[in-house]
């Protein structure tokens, strides 16, 4: 399973559509997933709170993670490496397994901190979130250095799509060429 992972606004869904295309999997978007099973997930949050909605998506994740045997690629929603350790019984550890896994890539619009900012405002400030540019910064900037502090590959979005594409299948091809390798070099 491709797990993109990254702050809202940097491509995941746009670039997740096109990378599975190319590599002929199926596509999940996690928000789209805990839409369809609690309604408008703005108007959750607001009922319930983010921490309420943090745990439900973890519990989506778990849900569609139990099925999936390495042949999608999945979106996750754009708070999701940043919750509190403690929301979810099982949020650690699948933290930890998504930072750890070749196949996660940190989507950011610019790996340069004012860049990636004013871009991710810009983003957002399209979307039907009603959060003013200042909020839409405020949470920028309190996600940014937990996205940039995951230890997985960095992938700048700020070019044409197909270009990322490229770069994430390629990163894909050499670590299935390595594991290959090692495989061969040591079959027990």
């Amino acid at each position: 399973m491709v797990q993109l992972i990254g702050p809202g606004g940097a491509g995941k869904s746009t670039i997740g559509v096109q990378l599975a295309e190319r590599l002929n999997v199926g596509f999940l978007d996690l928000d789209r997933c805990l839409a369809d099973a609690v309604g408008d997930i703005g108007e959750y949050i607001g009922r319930h709170g983010y921490d309420a909605y943090a745990r439900a998506n973890v519990e989506m994740y778990l849900q569609v993670g139990v099925h999936r045997h390495g042949s999608e690629v999945i979106a996750l929603s754009s708070g999701f490496m940043t919750y509190a350790r403690d929301i979810h019984p099982e949020y650690p550890r699948m933290w930890s397994e998504i930072e750890r896994s070749s196949s996660t890539f940190v989507l950011l619009p610019s790996l340069n901190r004012d860049t990636r900012i004013a871009e991710t405002v810009r983003r957002q400030i399209r979307r039907p979130f009603g959060r003013s540019s200042s909020e839409e910064e405020a949470v920028i900037l309190g996600r940014f250095e937990l996205y940039m502090a995951v230890r997985a590959r960095k992938i700048e979005t700020m070019r044409p799509v197909p270009a990322v594409v490229d770069e994430i299948v390629a990163a894909l091809t050499t670590q299935t060429e390595r594991s290959t390798a090692v495989r061969e070099q040591d079959p027990l």
